[in-house]
């Protein structure tokens, strides 16, 4: 069973869209609320404002988020940016980050495939790559505390049992923190991480047709 984290990419986001992953329409973190109002609500429209967004992530920023590619199989993703380029985060009670941390703007693993680490596998990469280019000081995420959250985020009892501690509480959307310094012996753990993974993760076939996207996603990672 091939498993491999690989770089976000333009073509592995739409591929993840046809596993029925809300990454490619979320527009939360991307668009300030007037930009959002404007992309439209059509799947197409959505999709085409996210994939502009992350086309200028790659070309102002660089690598801004992982893939976890199970047998040719996309079956999670991170993605982050500087928070200078998440404008949506602005909008959110307890904005803005903090100025030294990258912001993890969406997060999502199959529905079939939680509970089983892959998330933390996701959280072990991006820190993998951040800690790897030197200046960052932390990774954070604002996340889901109780109903009425935003989507594309994970619940915040997840963010806890990954490494991330509360910055800022909120009983709706905290703001939650994990210092890259305190990470640095997972650089050598993701691959462990994914080799623990044999026997658990089975592949997930390819729909013969897209999955109807769902905007938010609340479930366990």
């Amino acid at each position: 069973m091939a498993r491999r984290v690989h770089p976000l990419t333009l073509d592995l986001l739409e591929r993840l869209e046809e596993q029925g992953c809300p990454a490619r329409q979320c527009l939360t973190w991307a668009l300030d609320p007037v930009h959002r109002a404007r992309a439209g609500e059509e799947p197409d429209e959505r999709a085409a404002a996210k994939d502009a967004w992350v086309s200028e992530l790659l070309r102002e920023w660089g690598s801004c988020g992982r893939v976890l590619v199970v047998d040719q199989v996309p079956l999670a993703v991170v993605v982050y940016a500087p928070p200078a380029l998440a404008p949506g985060a602005g909008a959110v009670p307890t904005a803005p980050a903090s100025p030294d941390a990258v912001l993890v703007t969406d997060i999502w693993v199959h529905p079939r495939h939680r509970g089983r680490g892959l998330g933390r596998v996701l959280v072990q990469a991006t820190a993998r790559d951040l800690a790897t280019r030197g200046g960052l000081r932390a990774v954070e995420a604002f996340a889901a505390g109780g109903p009425g959250a935003p989507g594309c985020t994970a619940p915040l009892d997840f963010w806890l049992r990954t490494g991330f501690r509360t910055q800022r509480a909120h009983p709706v959307v905290p703001r939650v923190r994990m210092d890259l310094r305190s990470t640095v012996s997972w650089v050598d753990e993701v691959e462990a991480a994914l080799e623990r993974l044999v026997g658990v993760v089975r592949p997930v076939p390819v729909p013969d047709a897209a999955v109807p996207a769902v905007h938010r996603d609340d479930g366990d990672r």
